[in-house]
């Protein structure tokens, strides 16, 4: 086994974890992060940055989880087999047509740009539009009023003078006498009750 094949499984296992962290952290933020770590991507730092200002409960989603946990299980058993089969028959490459010499020696990233750019600029415009507006939509969540924040108008603020701030008011000085000594016990006696 080489460098490459041990990375590659210490990676796949890394990927497994927070694959199924997603779906069993009790804290959506915690999800989240773990969702960045299966799919590292501007994306999901939105999806995180959503999920964090809009405080959700998720007691509320938790309920039942282990109920519908075979069901959904099925689910994901279904999909999977659905994009195996879909993805085996897309990269079947014996019936591929020969690639022409001038794509080979431009490379992989060149030819994606020139195809983004030419046959599928406006597909990508679009998606472009639709992650600005995602990050609107998020932005204009988070700015309700939270009945738990306090709240500066800052016209407020900006019109206020030094004489509303600061008052200065003339006292005259108060000078506490010094405390009178004890005295002594009739007698002589020394304190305790002890005798000289």
């Amino acid at each position: 086994m080489n460098t490459t094949v041990a990375l590659f499984y210490l990676f796949s296992l890394v990927l497994l974890f927070a694959s199924v962290r997603v779906i069993t952290a009790r804290s959506t933020v915690h999800a989240a992060l773990y969702l960045v770590l299966v799919y590292v991507g501007a994306v999901m730092v939105l999806f995180l940055f959503v999920v964090m200002m809009l405080d959700l409960n998720t007691d509320r989603f938790r309920e039942g989880f282990w109920k519908h946990l075979p069901l959904a299980g099925l689910v994901g058993v279904v999909i999977a087999l659905e994009m195996a089969f879909v993805l085996i028959r897309g990269f079947d490459v014996r019936n591929a047509p020969p690639l022409a010499e001038a794509a080979i020696k431009a490379g992989n990233t060149k030819m994606l740009g020139i195809a983004i750019y030419t046959e599928y600029l406006y597909p990508l415009q679009v998606a472009a539009v639709l992650l600005l507006v995602a990050i609107i939509a998020a932005i204009s969540l988070t700015l309700r009023r939270r009945k738990d924040s306090r709240y500066l108008d800052p016209g407020e603020q900006v019109k206020a003078r030094k004489a509303d701030r600061l008052r200065i008011v003339q006292m005259p000085p108060v000078v506490e006498p010094p405390p009178a000594p004890p005295a002594e016990p009739p007698g002589g006696a020394m304190p305790g009750g002890a005798k000289p």
